[in-house]
């Protein structure tokens, strides 16, 4: 295929997922948004005027940019496992993979409507926490490449799963049982200076810890680990995820139930 015909093939891909998300928004865009609103009431308003202030800033800043990552961190891991596995359910995947269609393509498509998908979710729901604190930006390119870097690689993420799954509950059991525990304990809600130096040595196991860091350092200029550090794992792990889907979908092997 021309650089044309690649290109014409990973926009459809990209324009038929956008249209899907657009088309069921309020599967896909609203429940975010009424979740993130009842943290930022319940943890931010009741809890947080208790709490008071937190890595120097108010409790209710302290905790969006964290509430922020996790909405993405999800909705960007669930839009690519759910289209994909929708497509593999109902063999219509198939037909891309005898098409001429590079698998770049075909895996970028896919990883472009979770971008998508969770760059919507971080827009909208900063615009609602707006409602309920001020929010800055301390450093613009931090909190870009953060919030794109965990984008990417929990899309691709979402993809893998995708590709092991044999059933519809095969593709709830990491949200469930991995991501969700690992956000909640990610520094969301609290500082890693408030833990005793044994579970913070703990903590610092957990990716999504420096992820959530390294976006509230982008938006509040404050962080618990390495910003630098945490960065260039994010952009390691994208490289080595993207490795392991691409060859997924080029074998092929898992693309059949």
């Amino acid at each position: 295929m021309s650089v044309t015909q690649k290109w014409i093939a990973f926009r459809t891909i990209v324009v038929k997922e956008i249209r899907r998300i657009l088309r069921i928004w309020p599967q896909t865009l609203l429940p975010p948004v009424i979740t993130m609103s009842l943290y930022f009431v319940i943890f931010g308003k009741m809890i947080g005027s208790r709490v008071g202030e937190m890595g120097g800033v108010p409790y209710m800043q302290f905790i969006v940019p964290g509430l922020i990552m996790m909405s993405v961190i999800t909705n960007s891991y669930s839009n690519v496992v759910s289209s994909f596995f929708s497509a593999k359910f109902t063999s219509s995947i198939e037909e891309l993979l005898v098409s001429p269609v590079s698998k770049h393509s075909i895996l970028m498509g896919y990883i472009s409507g979770g971008i998508f998908r969770g760059l919507m979710i971080a827009i909208i729901v900063s615009l609602v926490a707006q409602f309920f604190t001020r929010l800055g930006v301390e450093h613009f390119f931090v909190m870009l490449f953060t919030v794109l870097g965990t984008s990417i690689l929990f899309s691709l993420g979402g993809f893998i799963n995708a590709v092991f799954a044999r059933s519809f509950d095969d593709i709830s059991i990491i949200p469930s049982f991995v991501l969700t525990p690992l956000t909640y304990l990610g520094g969301v809600f609290y500082s890693l200076e408030n833990l005793s130096e044994f579970w913070q040595n703990v903590s610092l196991l957990n990716p999504i810890v420096y992820m959530v860091n390294s976006f509230r350092y982008g938006i509040l200029g404050y962080s618990d680990v390495n910003v630098w550090y945490s960065m260039l794992a994010i952009f390691i792990f994208c490289i080595i995820f993207y490795v392991i889907a691409y060859r997924l979908l080029d074998n092929g092997s898992r693309l059949r139930l």
